[in-house]
């Protein structure tokens, strides 16, 4: 029986990381194009940050009750509305031209990243064991860079070679693809019997808890930073004059991510999640630093590489370290919650920054990015655990996580 069940946890994990990387070189195609895409149909600087951070929306709205979904009918239904509704939005692309409808469309779109993470993270923290929980994590979301690093490059030659209707015709057939897959999953048995216990763990319950607080603040600020580098990159590129296509930016990063999760992953098993934490964020803030100087595809490339060792150290970090601090009846809902602090991130930055960028320019709104990476360092190197001394041991690798559960 057993040799059953882990031959069947298997297949779902090699199903499930199939799923992801069609997933995510669907969602990922758009990266590059999406705006200029946008700025062909007439629309200014502010207006591309609004209909592109409304993505945030569906993510905002939907997640906390996707996140109970999954608890309570299980991760596979989730994964199956993400992926549907990332095959329906790219052909709402090939007619709309407003900019109203765009942004009721975009916000759509953002329904399926708060389905399928949220349902992919809470399969995953259930198929791994305590012991080598980080390491798997860790892989499994190599998903997302080798998705990033498909996607973008190919949607950037795509949209320049054969034009955008073609492109969205195949980022629909992508996700399509990707929900075939997702319906031969089988829900493993986690403990979802127990969610009567999960009337106690109500929504603003768990976002002040402080084993979830600050994560959630950590990923609200990097939320910022990344959605102004994944909304504004290709126009700060072409601004500059740089010879450089924006999806071999994005490229670039997820060969970096790529890179640093096959390490991070089975080495926060023995050293503890806090200390990938800082530096993913020390990452974070030398990359858009680097940014704010850049005049060259060296140096934009440099700092794409930089950003994706950042954003592949932090993502599985912070998914494991939330897993270490949840039962097991309650992970969809606090990988909801935790991920919803850089939605809201996400939300803001699009149109906030594009008016920035209105007036101090692209370059030196990404330098007040770099403040921003800064302040979550000091944040998570002060507030981490439950006081002072605890915290600056955990954020450097010198003490255990004090609100890691046992064996869960």
């Amino acid at each position: 029986m057993s040799r059953t069940i882990d031959t069947q946890l298997r297949n779902n994990l090699l199903v499930l990381f199939a799923a992801g990387l069609l997933f995510w070189s669907s969602l990922a195609s758009l990266l590059p194009t999406l705006p200029l895409y946008i700025e062909s149909v007439g629309a200014t600087k502010q207006q591309i940050g609004i209909v592109l951070g409304s993505f945030a929306i569906g993510l905002l709205l939907f997640r906390p009750l996707l996140g109970r979904l999954a608890d309570r009918r299980g991760r596979k239904i989730v994964l199956l509305i993400g992926t549907l509704v990332a095959a329906i939005a790219p052909l709402g692309y090939l007619s709309i031209k407003s900019i109203p409808l765009l942004i009721l469309l975009r916000a759509f779109h953002g329904i399926s990243i708060a389905a399928f993470t949220t349902g992919f993270n809470a399969l995953v923290a259930d198929i791994a064991p305590v012991e080598k929980r980080g390491e798997i994590i860790g892989n499994m979301s190599l998903v997302n860079p080798i998705g990033v690093a498909i996607g973008p490059a190919l949607g950037g030659y795509l949209q320049a070679g054969i034009g955008d209707q073609i492109l969205f015709l195949i980022t629909a057939e992508l996700a399509f693809v990707a929900f075939l897959g997702i319906l031969a999953i089988v829900n493993p048995p986690v403990a979802i019997q127990q969610q009567g216990d999960t009337k106690n763990s109500q929504f603003w319950q768990i976002v002040s808890s402080p084993r979830v607080r600050t994560p959630a603040i950590i990923m609200l600020i990097v939320g910022l930073a990344f959605g102004a580098l994944h909304t504004f990159i290709p126009l700060f590129i072409k601004s500059t004059g740089v010879n450089l296509n924006p999806g071999l930016f994005y490229t670039a990063g997820a060969v970096a991510s790529f890179g640093i999760r096959i390490f991070t992953g089975k080495a926060s098993d023995r050293l503890g999640r806090g200390l990938f934490i800082t530096l993913s964020l020390v990452f974070y803030t030398l990359s858009m630093s680097i940014l704010w100087l850049a005049n060259s595809p060296t140096a934009f490339l440099f700092a794409a590489m930089i950003e994706g060792a950042a954003s592949g150290t932090l993502i599985p970090m912070i998914a494991a370290m939330m897993v270490d601090r949840a039962q097991p009846y309650e992970r969809g809902q606090i990988f909801a919650i935790c991920l919803m602090g850089m939605d809201v991130g996400i939300a803001i930055a699009a149109p906030a920054f594009g008016s920035v960028a209105e007036y101090i320019g692209y370059r030196n709104m990404f330098g007040l990015c770099a403040l921003l990476t800064f302040l979550g360092i000091l944040i998570f190197l002060t507030l981490s655990s439950k006081d002072l001394p605890s915290s600056l041991r955990f954020a450097l690798g010198r003490g255990q996580d004090a609100y890691a559960l046992k064996d869960t």
